[in-house]
């Protein structure tokens, strides 16, 4: 049975950072792509960023170059180092386990089979 836990979200003014974390077991963690998602209320989840197995990165145009994804594969644990917030950047941000990758665009929620429970990122003006 596949388990995930996630943390690191929070309360912060725009401008600062957050790290969250995405630690994942019952599964072979470094045979999977990896994916951030995150969904603001009222709103469909999109796709943030993405990991392939080997470390290759996607991210969504309305994050690059604020938000880092890396993986540490002996700690079965992903990664959103997110910089220069902005209260847009408001939502709940999910991880995800999948076995497709796409450097070339975000990820897309329909390719990820294992989810995180999701925690709270709130960027205040």
């Amino acid at each position: 049975q596949v388990q995930v836990v996630e943390s690191g979200g929070g309360l912060v003014q725009a401008g600062g950072s957050l790290r969250l974390s995405c630690t994942f077991s019952g599964l072979t963690f470094d045979d999977y792509a990896m994916g951030w998602f995150r969904q603001a209320p009222g709103k469909e989840r999109e796709g943030v960023s993405c990991i392939s197995w080997s470390g290759d990165t996607c991210y969504a145009d309305s994050v690059k170059g604020r938000f880092t994804i890396s993986r540490d594969n002996g700690k079965n644990t992903l990664y959103l180092q997110m910089n220069s917030l902005k209260p847009e950047d408001t939502a709940m941000y999910y991880c995800a386990a999948g076995i497709y990758f796409n450097a070339y665009r975000a990820p897309r929620r329909d390719e990820y089979n294992y989810w995180g429970q999701g925690t709270q990122v709130t960027v205040s003006s």
